[in-house]
């Protein structure tokens, strides 16, 4: 399910020959089947994680400079990270690039790929068939087929009440799942987001579905560059169209509220100063997760958190906020430890891109004559090319495979 540049690589054992017939195998674990139930995530990240952003981001464990900053606070998640947005800095990390289920914070890049491509005020009448397929317990926010909804209502479904029906009504009018797949791991390509596998649109669990604390941090930094998300998000109660009662008359409208508790300040959470923006989630694969942005003396933090193992009633939520208040303490007095950069693989906006490590095959090669130093490497630079291309086609076609199961399953 991997691209280039990714320690998750699927299936390879391909050879290819190199000058005079010299061999390189390129040994990866077994791909899993199709149709299988996700595994649950491992409790120890992988080897050889991405290194984008830094090195440091991609060893294992926390990653902090505690020179002149307050103590970092001990937290259960498998994964977090705290960035100011607005530099790029990276403040401090935990497995920021490890590949775990996201849940529902996977609807920020809903959010940021589809948005823009319905007007608010558009109407759309739901059938029968888009509302089937959802995932056996999805949340919900009450669509109802044969009525009509706003888009920037179904946005609200999504972003406060994390309706999965409301994703899929979306999905539809964006010419249908497997389109809007697309799309987001299009958009996930475009910013860099490297450790991410999109399969279903509404971050239900599927096999193969991931993403990173790195990866979300880069996602809801871009959505919050759209008005209408930041807006949505950043929304504590709304008012959701009622449809029709039993008896098939107009029912009136209902109150929908924020699921990210440090916003809407509910179920023993008190909501978080400064707080603008967010996604929670949970899953059983992906436990729960959250995605926030706060914004004090005008910096921006996101702090992301993906599965804390402590137990602990609301424990995602209190983490994020010891997260956020050392974040907001430590900023100017903590040296960072990497930085949010892009490093498109499909194409997309130009920026800072980490160049990978050389391939030993090569390091020795020049070690050679000079001359055949010169006609090796363009021939292994043709080699590296052609086996990216083999393994982003063979990517695609997993992808499908994984979005058609999706889509068949009850």
């Amino acid at each position: 399910m991997g691209r280039p540049g990714l320690p998750r690589t699927l299936p390879l054992r391909t050879a290819v020959a190199l000058g005079a017939g010299v061999l390189a195998v390129l040994p990866v674990a077994p791909a899993r089947a199709e149709g299988q139930p996700p595994r649950q995530p491992p409790r120890q990240p992988p080897p050889g994680m991405s290194v984008v952003g830094g090195a440091r981001l991609g060893q294992p464990g926390v990653q902090v400079d505690q020179a002149g900053a307050g103590t970092l606070p001990e937290l259960s998640a498998l994964a977090w990270m705290i960035s100011d947005i607005g530099t790029g800095d990276v403040l401090a990390a935990k497995n920021a690039h490890w590949p775990l289920p996201p849940a529902s914070t996977l609807k920020t890049l809903f959010a940021d790929a589809l948005l823009p491509r319905q007007a608010p005020d558009t109407v759309h009448k739901v059938t029968a068939a888009e509302l089937t397929g959802l995932g056996a317990g999805s949340s919900l926010v009450g669509i109802q087929a044969g009525q009509s909804y706003k888009v920037s209502d179904l946005w609200l479904g999504v972003l406060l009440r994390s309706g999965n029906d409301a994703v899929r009504t979306l999905a539809v009018m964006n010419g249908g799942v497997t389109a809007t797949v697309a799309a987001m791991q299009a958009r996930a390509d475009t910013l860099g987001a490297r450790d991410t596998e999109v399969v279903s649109p509404d971050g239900y669990d599927a096999p193969g579905q991931v993403s990173s604390a790195y990866d979300l941090t880069l996602i809801l930094r871009s959505a919050l560059a759209n008005p209408d998300f930041a807006r949505y998000s950043a929304t504590k109660v709304a008012q959701f169209p009622g449809g029709r009662d039993a008896k098939g008359a107009p029912a009136p409208s209902f109150q929908i509220q924020n699921g990210n508790r440090l916003l809407a300040g509910t179920d023993g959470v008190t909501r978080y100063p400064g707080l603008v923006a967010g996604k929670s989630g949970y899953t059983a694969q992906a436990g729960n997760t959250l995605v926030t942005a706060a914004a004090r003396d005008g910096h921006t933090l996101v702090a992301t958190v993906l599965n804390p193992q402590s137990g602990k009633s609301n424990a995602v939520y209190n983490e994020t906020r010891q997260l956020l208040d050392w974040g907001f303490a430590a900023r100017a007095r903590t040296a960072p430890v990497g930085s949010l950069v892009h490093t498109p693989t499909a194409g997309g906006p130009a920026g800072p891109v980490q160049r990978p490590t050389e391939h030993p095959a090569l390091a020795g090669a020049r070690l050679t004559a000079r001359w055949g130093a010169l006609l090796a490497l363009p021939l292994a630079g043709l080699v590296v090319l052609t086996l990216r291309q083999w393994r982003r086609q063979q990517a695609r076609r997993r992808r499908r495979a994984r979005v058609a199961a999706f889509l068949q399953r009850d």
